[in-house]
């Protein structure tokens, strides 16, 4: 019996192996969808398919510098304890250099690629990690910088990766200035690098919230608009201030802007050092966690 690519497609849905698996597993099932299914779990790939569906928000975000390229990854599993655990810390490893090795397009291209040091693909490499850990585990985004100096930092073990990218003149080693700023990232996680980044429609909010704030402010209702309008602008710098990276006070001296300390430490080194580009990944971010309410499940279990 032959199969079509919905086949495949559909049989990578149902079981969440692989595209060329599934077509093995039609190919010896006879485009058999039960048998191919069948085929995948004598084979253990497909009892990754059951955890597939499993809300993994935990895990790792891997910062490093392979071969003079940066790269950072989040790789996230079901619990926090597998994010310490060493074989999941090598497969993030793996992950990020083979990001190095292949410079993939995008997350598609990347779990085609074969994995570092292997003759598995990513995806496949994923589901043995699967099988081998028992928690459903996922590359979830990476990038990368092939040009200018990248200084990698880890935050509180992977719970935050962020990759600095810099253009470093007159030959200085950078890396303490690279790593003040990824902590600055790791830390205050600004909406924009710079102020020249902030569009128009996120400043006129701005100052349509700071003006329907003094409407109601009873003290600057009364003021005339013009001044209100003064206040605002003011406001605005504040805005600029809090948001944008380079215009932060730098944490480690607030006597200095990040843009300053950058300039001036570089001064100090006898070079100049230009802030280019930079990645922040927090393990988790923007996934909706499962709330577990295990005094419940407790109770439930006694019952039982």
């Amino acid at each position: 019996m032959a199969f079509t690519a919905a086949d495949v497609k559909n049989l990578r849905e149902m079981t969440g192996v692989g595209m060329m698996d599934c077509k093995k597993a039609l190919a010896a099932s006879d485009g058999d969808i039960d048998k191919a299914i069948e085929f995948l779990r004598e084979k253990g790939l497909a009892a990754s398919a059951k955890k597939a569906g499993r809300i993994a928000a935990e895990g790792m975000a891997y910062a490093a510098v392979i071969d003079g390229m940066g790269v950072v990854v989040e790789v996230n599993a079901e619990t926090d304890f597998v994010g310490k655990n060493e074989k999941f810390v090598d497969f993030v490893k793996g992950v990020a250099a083979t990001v190095v090795a292949n410079k993939p397009a995008d997350l598609d291209a990347l779990m085609a690629c074969k994995y570092n040091g292997t003759e598995n693909t990513v995806t496949e490499q994923q589901q043995e990690m699967v099988l081998v850990i028992g928690e459903n585990i996922k590359v979830r985004r990476f990038a990368f910088f092939t040009e200018g100096v990248s200084v990698p930092y880890i935050h509180a073990g992977g719970k935050i990766g962020v990759l600095v990218n810099l253009a470093v003149e007159g030959g200085v080693d950078a890396t303490e200035i690279g790593k003040d700023v990824s902590m600055q990232i790791a830390a205050l996680n600004p909406r924009f690098w710079d102020k020249s980044q902030v569009t128009q429609d996120v400043l006129d909010e701005e100052k349509k919230i700071m003006m329907v704030q003094m409407e109601n402010d009873p003290k600057m209702a009364s003021k005339p608009e013009a001044v209100r309008e003064k206040i605002v602008m003011g406001k605005l710098n504040k805005f600029y201030s809090e948001n944008c990276l380079l215009q932060q006070e730098f944490v480690k001296d607030n006597t200095l802007t990040v843009e300053k300390y950058i300039a001036s430490a570089a001064k100090a080194l006898g070079g100049t050092v230009t802030f280019k580009d930079a990645v922040r990944f927090e393990k988790g971010e923007g996934i909706e966690k499962k709330q577990e309410n295990f005094a419940a499940e407790i109770a439930s279990m006694v019952k039982g």
